[in-house]
Formats: C-alpha cells, structure tokens, sequence
C-alpha cells in the first residue's frame, strides 16, 4: 500500500515537473517567435529605406556635384547592407548606412536650393519618418531579446534551454561613437 502510494506520488512529481518543462519549452519558443517577428517588422522598414534611398540619391547628385564622397558612402553603405549574410552583419550594416544618412543630411544644410526642391523635401520625410519606425522598432526587438536572455540564465528555465540548447541572441546595439556628444556651432565656418 505505501509502495503505490509513494510510486502514486513520484509519478505525479514527474508528471508535473513534464508539464512544467513543457510549458517553459513553450515560452522560449513563444520568444524566439516574437524575436524573429520582431526582426522581420525592422527588416520590412529597413528595405523600404533601402527602396527609397537611390531615389534620394538622385535628387541629391544634381546638386551636391562637390560632395561625392558623402553620396558615394552613402552608396557603399547600402551596398554593405544589401550583401550582409549573418545578424551581425547585417546589424553593422545598418548602422554604418544610418550613419551615411545622417552625414548626407548634415551635407544637406549647405545647400538651400537641395532644401527647397519638392522632391527632395518629400524624399527626405519620408527617410526620416522610416528611420523614426526603425528605432521604435529596434526598440522592441530588443526588449524581446533582452526578456529571452534574461529567461535563458533564469532557474529552472536554464535547465529547460540547456536541454534544448537555445543560444543567446544579440541586441541591436550602436557604434560608440553615437554616444558622444554632438558639437554644435552656430558660427559660420
């Protein structure tokens, strides 16, 4: 009698311990879900940028004949982006064409007839309404990265991620020098 007892309570220890481990297998499949999601709704954004940047490009190129470099690393840029294979890549990529972008736009200030065409002022809205989306966007995914990292090194989901080896995912993080300060002049140089 005690013998099924305690095999009646072993069995419901393994039962339970099943269940839980299958809904924490669940949960980190629900994440990785979010997380690729997450990716795919930046990527959605990211080749609209890329869609819309020759178009830019063009406009600029007419009127910014002396700023070749800028428009050529801007060029580069998008290249890079268009021929990243792995997530860090592609995350380098990204960063160095916004970076490109911001360099054009600041170029831009030298020419008030560039400023004043309709077609680049329509242009460069819309560039930085994507780029406003893209940075909400990174945003989210990386809270989702950071709540699957978090739960990977969690007990007793640990255990549960070993087993089925999920491996970390990387946030979206910017180049340091993003995060130093921007001088501003207001002199005429």
């Amino acid at each position: 009698m005690i013998a099924w007892i305690t095999l009646g309570i072993l069995l419901l220890l393994l039962l339970g311990t099943i269940v839980y481990s299958v809904i924490i297998y669940n949960g980190f499949i629900a994440l990785k879900n979010t997380i690729s999601q997450d990716w795919s709704n930046i990527d959605v954004l990211l080749k609209q940028r890329f869609d819309e940047l020759p178009k830019l490009i063009k406009v600029c190129e007419g009127y910014m004949q002396h700023e070749q470099r800028t428009l050529e690393a801007v060029i580069k840029a998008r290249s890079m982006v268009n021929s990243a294979r792995t997530e860090e890549q592609q995350l380098q990529a990204q960063n160095m064409l916004t970076d490109t972008l911001k360099s054009l736009f600041m170029v831009v200030e030298r020419y008030p007839e560039l400023k004043a065409d309709a077609g680049f002022r329509q242009l460069s809205y819309r560039i930085t309404e994507i780029e406003d989306q893209i940075a909400d966007r990174r945003e989210l995914y990386n809270a989702s990265v950071t709540i699957y990292n978090t739960r990977l090194r969690q007990v007793p989901d640990v255990f549960v991620a070993s087993v089925f080896k999920f491996q970390p995912r990387t946030l979206w993080t910017i180049d340091p020098e993003h995060r130093q300060d921007v001088a501003v002049s207001f002199s005429a140089a």
